[in-house]
């Protein structure tokens, strides 16, 4: 299995993965969750694209990506068995904290018809096992099955990209993404807001991803009005 996001993503350690998916979640403007026994983190382009990283309290990490307009889409096909299925092979625990939960802007849920349960959906499902990064054993089984791309139709790339896994994770690099996005009108802007991400990177390197989370978050926003 080769991609380059992928290898990125299982040499990047783990406090630097959460490291930066905490970042990107402040600077999303996404408010962190902490659900039962784990702390959930999120990043979404506003435009139907998503990833949502769950950490868990015993070092194992779920994460999900989407992309709305990808083959992966399930939640367009209404088709609660077949999203069910991309779980197979996720350990129970990280499962049950998709199962059941309220709908957020980055997961909605898919609905059993016969039982009334639900799950988030999402086009890519991964999970960190405390050592080493997987594909969910029933996402890669329907990719083989179906001749999909796995990690193009998942979102799986394009989710990522923000979290320049590979690269160089600094605020000048993230200024100079959202420049090339368009993002400010003149140099004054972009100056403005290059001091309000380095104000909130700086504040992930040196704290906790807990309780400093909504703290940094307010204090970055704050910054960047």
């Amino acid at each position: 299995m080769s991609n380059a996001m992928w290898d990125a993503l299982a040499a990047t350690p783990l406090p630097e993965v959460r490291r930066r998916a905490a970042v990107v979640n402040d600077l999303a403007q996404v408010e962190p969750v902490t659900v039962t026994g784990a702390h959930r983190l999120a990043w979404n382009d506003r435009g139907g694209q998503s990833a949502v990283w769950y950490f868990a309290e015993d070092g194992r990490v779920l994460l999900l990506t989407f992309d709305h307009e990808s083959d992966l889409n399930l939640y367009a096909e209404d088709d609660f068995a077949l999203q069910e299925s991309f779980y197979a092979g996720v350990p129970a625990p990280l499962v049950a904290l998709v199962r059941d939960r309220p709908e957020n802007y980055e997961s909605l849920n898919l609905t059993d018809p016969a039982t009334g349960r639900t799950i988030h959906y999402a086009g890519g499902v991964f999970w960190y096992d405390g050592t080493r990064w997987h594909v969910a054993d029933g996402l890669a089984a329907y990719c083989r099955s179906e001749g999909a791309d796995l990690f193009g139709e998942s979102g799986f790339t394009y989710c990522l990209d923000v979290y320049r896994f590979g690269q160089d994770f600094t605020p000048e690099s993230v200024v100079a993404i959202r420049d090339e996005n368009g993002r400010y009108e003149d140099e004054q802007r972009k100056v403005a807001d290059l001091l309000g991400v380095r104000a909130g990177v700086d504040d992930f390197g040196k704290h906790g991803f807990h309780d400093q989370d909504r703290t940094a978050g307010r204090q970055h926003r704050a910054g960047c009005q």
